[in-house]
């Protein structure tokens, strides 16, 4: 019998995110995903060894590989149409957690047990927020990227994501804003390799 879950997640690097926005370099889903893993892990890590926290980094970083995996469906909806108003983001959210179900019940069964709750995540969890900042960092740092090559398009959006960073009041942002941000916008020469 044919499964087709692994197929989806390969189509996620046909996926264009900025969709609205010229953009020096190009960014698809599969890449943002992984960075969304990475900056994921970074912001647990920060939670639970900086600040005495436990959450669960395995289920961290699974929920943030697996966090796109409706918009291989759905496309990357713009932003701002996603968020025009409650009853377009509550009709889309509908729509993402109905694509994301369809790609999940493709794998065999005796696997959906432990992938579906990656695919599927409980968004009220803590590991959910943090992935949910980690992916709002990625956009911000895409935004610093855009910049640094001389692409203003990004300056209103960076502006509305730091502030909507900021105003989540998690210390975790504020310690990775402290310590990492500032050298994400250094070219590799300004490193210190």
């Amino acid at each position: 019998m044919r499964y087709d879950f692994y197929a989806y997640m390969d189509r996620m690097k046909y996926i264009k995110r900025w969709q609205l926005m010229r953009s020096v370099r190009e960014e698809n889903i599969m890449e943002h995903s992984q960075n969304v893993a990475v900056i994921a892990h970074a912001l647990v890590t920060i939670h639970n060894d900086v600040y005495g926290g436990n959450a669960d980094v395995l289920k961290t970083v699974l929920y943030a590989m697996y966090h796109e995996t409706s918009e291989v469906v759905t496309g990357d909806l713009p932003t701002p149409i996603k968020y025009y108003n409650r009853s377009i983001h509550g009709a889309y959210k509908e729509l993402e957690k109905k694509a994301s179900e369809k790609i999940v019940s493709t794998l065999p069964k005796e696997m959906q047990g432990s992938i579906v709750p990656y695919v599927l995540a409980d968004e009220e969890s803590i590991e959910y927020k943090l992935v949910k900042a980690a992916d709002r960092l990625a956009a911000y740092i895409k935004c610093l990227e855009e910049l640094r090559s001389g692409n203003s398009e990004f300056s209103k959006a960076k502006k509305s994501i730091e502030e909507d960073l900021h105003s989540r009041s998690m210390p975790e942002i504020e310690y990775f804003f402290e310590h990492f941000i500032e050298s994400l916008s250094l070219t590799l020469d300004e490193l210190d390799v």
